[in-house]
């Protein structure tokens, strides 16, 4: 038995664990669980804030070797914009009916695994800041299991019941593909498990296709054959998995889909097999009979300097050319439509007018910074913006809201987990509260019908249906006096538009 130190031991007691008991139960794992637990205790013990702390029960998730994660923490509830409860929801109200639908059915929220549960805090110029009690940091199956575990109790008190993951995020890579596939099957019939008795399912799932070295020149644009074949093996294991757990989508993002030189790269070759793979994709999303939508995730570049699917636009170009419309939709990132040189309220309209408005990674960046921060969207303007392309949209389902987004690498406590996801989800609610009040309002609307109202008279209408050519176009401009245009109203909209939120 490995000795605890006294401290540990006495906060152990004091909580009413009999110690030795309790380390024998815990067995090799014992100094880093134990220490956990303590800290946990100790925490709750001298804890004084009248609600943040919302659950004094510390260790009561012992069963059989297993913690509970967040014993600090009950299930968020919604207390109202007076609440000054961090702990707490000021708008979000899950069940509360806006705009003809509830609030949790226009908003679909989920959690992204990779930086909730495998974030450190590292960036390109610094080690990680943080590693979470219960994680050992380790890439062991075992851990695996252990950040699984927690991530659905993460869910549970956070009222959600959908998550995304990458193959790799979850399991662990394998020396093998048969290993590591063998690793990923253990942990979705872990995930599986989990999921009994709950309505907890993955919005949608993906694989990792950037962070092997054996991806370093791309995936389906690797000039390697060899690894083409790899990431096809890859991509069909992790939508099987995907539709094992439920999933409702799948999610190509193609960070090393792209070219860091053109001097050696056959750009013609590389688009055409980028098709080619997508193709298969979706044959074989019919073949195994999966029932999610296929979505494409555009950035512009980082790490490529030149990704294939730059925007919205370019993505739909490439769709259409390589005939896979009808097959994918979407998957617009905020942060990534600001590298791009867009608003996330562009690049959503650009995809909801085009039919292929599928889901949205509800993030934002640093415009002082200007590379992918993934912060958690905060800003109330963009958050009504973002609202009114998806109540126009008539809502995302079956996609919806993933928070790809982490922690500032200083914010390094327990509690920033879920006070971040909270302040995200208010956020995307006061968005959603405020785009309903200028849609039913109407003066917004209003504003824009007047500016376009020439196109619903006789001329307009015939412009708009193809009738008129440029000859009787032309006989029409010699028949009438100068046309002078009207105001814009450009700050008339501005106004209202802020006024309202």
């Amino acid at each position: 038995m490995i000795e605890m130190s006294r401290a540990y031991k006495m906060v152990l007691q004091s909580q009413g664990f009999v110690v030795s008991e309790l380390v024998m139960r815990m067995g090799r794992r014992s100094i880093c669980l134990a220490s956990f637990v303590a800290l946990l205790c100790l925490g709750s013990t001298l804890a004084t804030q009248e609600k943040r702390v919302a659950d004094q029960t510390c260790g009561s998730g012992f069963q059989e070797g297993e913690v509970e994660f967040f014993p600090n923490i009950s299930k968020i509830e919604y207390e109202g914009p007076s609440s000054k409860n961090p702990l707490a929801f000021k708008w979000y109200n899950p069940e509360e009916e806006i705009y003809g639908k509830k609030m949790k059915d226009w908003l679909r929220f989920s959690v992204a695994f990779w930086h909730t549960f495998r974030g450190d805090g590292s960036d390109p110029f610094g080690s990680p800041t943080k590693q979470w009690p219960w994680d050992d940091g380790t890439d062991s199956l075992e851990m695996a299991f252990t950040r699984m575990r927690a991530n659905f109790e993460f869910l549970k008190k956070l009222g959600l019941n959908r998550w995304c993951f990458h193959d790799r995020d979850i399991a662990p890579e394998g020396r093998t593909l048969e290993e590591s596939n063998a690793n990923l099957d253990k942990v979705v019939a872990l995930a599986k498990q989990l999921q009994e008795g709950t309505d907890i399912r993955p919005l949608w799932g993906t694989a990792q296709l950037f962070k092997h070295p054996r991806y370093m020149h791309g995936a389906a644009t690797s000039p390697d054959a060899r690894i083409y074949a790899y990431a096809a093996a890859q991509v069909k294991k992790a939508m099987e998995a995907t539709k094992e757990l439920g999933g409702e989508n799948y999610v190509f993002w193609g960070g090393r889909e792209g070219y860091q030189s053109l001097l050696n790269t056959d750009l013609e070759r590389e688009l055409n097999h980028l098709g080619q793979f997508l193709k298969s994709a979706a044959e074989y999303k019919k073949k195994i009979e999966f029932d999610g939508v296929l979505l494409i995730e555009p950035k512009p570049q980082e790490p490529t300097k030149h990704q294939y699917d730059w925007d919205a636009a370019t993505a739909i170009g490439f769709l259409q050319k390589y005939g896979l419309k009808d097959d994918f939709k979407l998957n617009i990132e905020c942060n990534h439509a600001t590298l791009a040189g867009h608003s996330c309220y562009h690049e959503l309209e650009v995809s909801r007018i085009n039919g292929v408005l599928g889901n949205i990674d509800a993030n934002t960046g640093d415009a002082q910074t200007g590379w992918d921060t993934d912060q958690f969207l905060m800003d109330i303007a963009e958050t009504t913006q973002v609202m009114l392309s998806v109540l126009q949209n008539g809502g995302l389902a079956p996609g919806g809201f993933n928070f790809d987004a982490k922690l500032r690498r200083e914010s390094t406590d327990v509690e920033d987990l879920f006070i971040s996801h909270i302040a995200g989800m208010d956020a995307m609610a006061r968005g959603l509260r405020n785009a309903a009040k200028i849609l039913e309002e109407g003066t917004l609307p209003s504003i824009v019908k007047e500016r376009y109202a020439s196109f619903d008279s006789a001329l307009g209408a015939s412009i708009e249906s193809g009738e008129l050519g440029f000859e009787e176009l032309e006989q029409e401009a010699l028949r009438m006096e100068e046309p002078l245009p009207a105001s814009g109203k450009q700050e008339l909209a501005e106004m209202v538009f802020y006024n309202s939120i």
